[in-house]
């Protein structure tokens, strides 16, 4: 590592488990890994702060090769620089740390892919990021709206997260796919912004194609809640909601993002020790291998 910026990863924690085919070194990278192992406000199941560890020894259980893309692991340079340390203290000052992990990235020309953890996290990763693209537009797959404006006494819950990025963002553009689990408030909410967009299981991601039509080469930011597949394919996590997706309708919206300009991503809520199959660290570990091609280019 050869970069001014790059006596900042001093900060991360590379020990233990790098994701299959990644490099601890930056050089000649577009993408990184981040983890940050924290789920300090979780309100029904916790273990997400395990979701990163868990990932990364996981990922060798899936192949290089994605046949969707026709791309391989092993043509991509792409660095995991371990996780953040999380420091003891409450929610705001942990996505204040989030926030300048995900700076030091941006300083070294790295398009941020964040492992989680919880949801909360990924409002700091935002802070960070449209000091660069103020034009930024927001994409949520999950089960749940996240737009309360605060629960259990704080307004940084895993439950608050989309209500904080939205407060944030410059152009308030928010995409929200899967939702089917909120307070009756938060979907008026999604209705009167005209944020949730349908997509029905087995079909291809239309709809979402269609609104964002008008937004080519705009920068995109996916925030991925693991909860938004069915549980019946993503038994480990905190807050498993019937109804949910399958691995192709996640190809889908893969078929629609490729042709836009992903700039970073996200992908939480993973709790593995509540599933003892694997099965979900393995389906977080393929989600992460598509993330990381698209985010290549």
């Amino acid at each position: 590592m050869t970069n001014s910026n790059l006596q900042d990863f001093s900060l991360f924690n590379n020990d233990g488990a790098i994701f299959m085919g990644a490099q601890r070194s930056i050089d000649q990278c577009k993408v990184s890994l981040l983890g940050v192992p924290y789920d300090g406000t979780c309100c029904f199941r916790p273990g997400s702060r395990f979701g990163p560890s868990a990932i990364r020894e996981d990922s060798y259980g899936i192949e290089t090769y994605c046949p969707q893309l026709n791309l391989d692991l092993e043509d991509i340079n792409f660095a995991d620089i371990g996780s953040l340390d999380v420091p003891i203290g409450d929610a705001k000052l942990i996505i204040d740390h989030v926030r300048d992990a995900t700076n030091i990235l941006l300083n070294n020309n790295l398009k941020p892919l964040i492992i989680g953890g919880e949801h909360s996290i990924t409002s700091g990763v935002i802070k960070s990021i449209i000091t660069n693209y103020p034009e930024l537009i927001l994409i949520q797959l999950d089960a749940h709206a996240d737009l309360r404006d605060e629960w259990l006494g704080s307004k940084f819950s895993h439950a608050c997260t989309m209500k904080r990025c939205i407060e944030i963002l410059p152009s308030k553009k928010i995409f929200q796919i899967g939702i089917r689990s909120g307070t009756k408030s938060e979907f008026i909410e999604m209705k009167n912004s005209k944020s949730l967009i349908q997509h029905s299981v087995g079909e291809k991601a239309k709809y979402l194609e269609e609104a964002l039509e008008s937004f080519k080469g705009t920068p995109i930011y996916l925030t991925f809640d693991l909860d938004w597949f069915d549980p019946s394919i993503m038994p480990g996590t905190g807050t498993p909601e019937p109804g949910g997706y399958y691995w192709r309708d996640f190809a889908t919206i893969i078929d629609v993002l490729k042709s836009h300009n992903l700039i970073g991503a996200d992908v939480v809520e993973l709790s593995p020790k509540l599933d003892n199959s694997g099965i979900s660290s393995i389906l977080a570990a393929k989600v992460i291998r598509s993330l990381i091609m698209l985010l290549d280019k």
